[in-house]
């Protein structure tokens, strides 16, 4: 009897039958392959510019194939030839003075839209009336083609820069207005009673507290503002793009046009692509990144 009771282990000490077809083998092959080293092409892969780059050589090549197999450099030179045309462009310096001119103009528009837009949001959050003001504004002048408005710029303001401005100013301030006061709107009332509680009204508590919390939205207005202000800008030199005994790249264009070099044509259109690619993914990512995914306002 005491033998027995020697030989059998204590309950705490007994060991857990396991049964053989439950153990679970592969968990170390699937650790293994978690823990795997990323190919080249994988970590190539994972940004976002060597996408984006792949995605424009391969339009690139589709031009230069369309090109020639089309074979008619009048009516649609190949992608070599409109780079060629660009470099000579730039190596000359009309390019450049072009750029210049277009910018210069684009800027002071786009800086007086988004502070009339800054004026009416705020405004608008204001008070009641605000609302209206700027929902009755938007509902009248938003569906409005800035081109159409060139007509009226010309009485106004006369064949010059004065003009061209104008219709810039109409592009960019409702885009900028609408997305701002939706992102305004958007702020939850917690937000607001917090600022309230700490004194703040008016234009601190929309610098402190609603563009930090609606930033994503206001960025977006800035994106489609800059994007309608470019296209008009160009749309706009195109019809009457001269002052002053210069013009800009939508003149440069429409002269190249008139005198069928096609080829510069394509290297000022190419300009301007490449201007709103570099605008986009170098000023307005680098705003994102230091403003909005710093703020852990996005998850990726």
């Amino acid at each position: 009897m005491n033998a027995a009771l020697k030989t059998t282990p204590p309950a705490s000490q007994a060991q857990p039958y396991e049964r053989a077809e439950i153990v679970r083998q592969p968990a170390v092959h699937d650790a293994a392959a978690i823990q795997r080293p990323l190919s080249t092409f994988e970590n190539l892969y994972r940004h976002g510019g060597v996408r984006k780059v792949v995605i424009l050589l391969l339009l690139a090549v589709v031009w230069e194939v369309y090109g020639r197999w089309l074979d008619n450099a009048l009516l649609f030179p190949s992608f070599s030839d409109t780079v060629r045309a660009f470099f000579a462009g730039i190596s000359s310096g009309v390019l450049i003075d072009r750029a210049g001119v277009s910018m210069k103009t684009l800027l002071i528009g786009y800086g007086i839209g988004i502070g009339l837009a800054t004026l009416l949001t705020t405004l608008a959050i204001s008070s009641r009336i605000g609302t209206d003001f700027l929902e009755t504004l938007t509902s009248m002048f938003n569906p409005l083609p800035a081109i159409a408005l060139l007509p009226l710029a010309l009485i106004w303001f006369g064949l010059g820069n004065g003009s061209i401005i104008f219709v810039l100013v109409h592009s960019v301030l409702w885009a900028v207005a609408l997305n701002t006061h939706a992102g305004f709107r958007g702020v939850s009332q917690t937000m607001r009673m917090v600022g309230q509680n700490y004194g703040l009204k008016g234009f601190k508590l929309v610098r402190l507290i609603l563009i930090p919390a609606a930033f994503g939205s206001i960025l977006t207005g800035l994106k489609v503002g800059w994007a309608f202000a470019w296209r008009t800008l160009i749309a706009a030199e195109l019809v009457f793009g001269v002052s002053s005994g210069s013009g800009g790249l939508g003149w440069y264009i429409f002269e190249n046009r008139n005198q069928l070099e096609t080829a510069n044509v394509f290297a000022g259109l190419f300009f301007v692509i490449l201007i709103g690619l570099c605008v986009e993914n170098f000023i307005f990512a680098t705003i994102e990144r230091k403003t909005i995914r710093r703020w852990g306002m996005q998850n990726h």
